[in-house]
Order: C-alpha cells, then structure tokens, then sequence
C-alpha cells in the first residue's frame, strides 16, 4: 500500500495557509520509503481508508503525536458527530484538532462563483455543503461539553487547541478546457472530466484504458496495469451510465503519454 500512502502524501492542499476561515494543516516531512506496511481495511468508504492512512504517515513522523482520534459526541442517545484527529507536538506541548478531508471534484464551468464551481463526479458531493460542515458544525464540537473527561485526562483547555484542516483534493477539469479555481490551489488539478458521448469519439479509439478501483484514484496513473482497448472500455463505462456511476479512468496515449479522467453519466 506504498502508492497508496505516496498517493495520499503527494496530493496537494485544496487552499494554502487560511482561506474561509480555515486554517491548513501542514504535513509534516515523512520518509515514505521507511514507512511500514500498511493494510488497508477493504470495506470502509475511501474517506474512512484515508483516515487509517494519515494515521500512518503521522505515526512515522517525529513532528506530532496522535492523542485521540474519531471522538464520538453524543447527546444522550443521539450522536451529534465526531473529531477525526488530536495531534499532539512533543517538541511545545500544543494540540492541534485536526479534521481530514479527501475529495475529487469536477469543474462546473456553467457556475460563476468558484467555490461553487466543485461537485463530486457524480453531483451529490458538494464541496460549499463540506465547507459549510466543517465551519458550522465539526470545529465547534470541540467544546461540547461531553468531551470534558477527555481534556481533564490530557491536563488541557480546549480552547487551547488549535483547528485545522488537512483538506486534500483532486480537481478536474472539463475536457479541452481551462477553468479559474481561485483562491484555491491551482496544483490540486489531476486531470478532466467528459461526457459518455465525448468519450465515445474518434479522439479517444487509438488509446489504452484501466478503469482503476476506488482507493485507486488515490494514485498517480502508472504504466503497470491490465489496459483495455477503447471498445472493452466503452462496454464497461457504458454500464456504469446505466447505473449512473461516473467512473474514473485512466488513459494511456499511444506515445505513451497517461492522464486521468472521470467520464460522468448526467
């Protein structure tokens, strides 16, 4: 799981510093070659594998500590939401609450205001809803007050502990085109986006296909996989549409040149 957790690390933030009021996280600086094994869990949703694959590179790290992590709070029986991540550094003693975020949107160019302009491939995830989620509701659970045992065990206040968030992505853009994504970070683009009739043309037959798995996409495309010819690929998609499933594909040109790209079924 090497490529998954290099896949994971390369990714670039989705903004630097602080942008909506939220400031970044940082990675710290891992020697990923050292990194131990990993096995991933095979039945989490990718968000979840992501979660055990931060905890990995942050364990390797000599820069922060992990002191908690998926911290339910609930009001009597009802579960209000989580805390992915308390980091410790060793180095000040400072904790940091950490929300993670990985996430692959396509550019709707027909949408004026950036932020807007990034959905999910299949136009349910939504990435103002996410923004809106992270500001109104996970960062202030860290002070709900059934957390209390928790920072009395720790000896700390929590109004003590810095917010952040480790919000990575891949961004795609439609086809042949270039779209502004500012003030968010122009290095997330990893690829494009088309339509099924799109891909179903001339300019797509003389290529190679993979149609990689989930945790996958993780990754950079790379030489070493099972290609399909553009047909085998097109029955395969062509199902998926059915389905309404907007599968990411991988396409190797025949000057060998690889990119990346969802072909969405709406």
């Amino acid at each position: 799981m090497l490529e998954i957790a290099k896949g994971f690390y390369e990714t670039p933030p989705l903004w630097i510093n602080q942008q909506f009021g939220l400031p970044q996280f940082s990675m710290p600086d891992v020697a990923l070659e050292k990194l131990a094994p990993l096995q991933l869990p095979t039945k989490l949703r990718l968000g979840h594998q992501m979660e055990y694959v931060f905890n990995h590179i942050i364990s390797a790290s000599s820069t922060y500590e992990i002191a908690l992590q998926n911290l339910l709070i609930e009001s009597g029986k009802v579960r209000l939401g989580e805390l992915d991540f308390i980091l410790r550094d060793p180095a000040t003693n400072h904790y940091f609450h950490v929300e993670l975020a990985y996430k692959f949107y396509i550019l709707n160019p027909s949408i004026s205001e950036p932020i807007y302009r990034l959905m999910g491939p299949n136009k349910r995830d939504m990435f103002f809803t996410k923004l809106d989620k992270l500001k109104e509701k996970q960062f202030p659970l860290l002070l709900h007050s059934s957390l209390e045992p928790y920072w009395n065990t720790l000896e700390i206040n929590p109004q003590d502990i810095q917010q952040q968030c480790c919000f990575k992505a891949q961004l795609f853009q439609p086809y042949g085109e270039t779209v502004s994504i500012r003030p968010l970070n122009k290095e997330c683009i990893a690829g494009h986006w088309l339509s099924f009739d799109d891909f179903n043309s001339d300019n797509f037959r003389t290529s190679s296909f993979y149609i990689p798995q989930k945790i996958e996409w993780v990754m950079r495309p790379h030489h070493n996989v099972a290609w399909q010819s553009h047909y085998e690929t097109l029955l395969d998609v062509n199902l998926r549409m059915v389905k309404e499933q907007a599968p990411m594909l991988w396409i190797k040109r025949p000057d060998g040149v690889l990119e990346k790209v969802f072909v969405v079924w709406w």
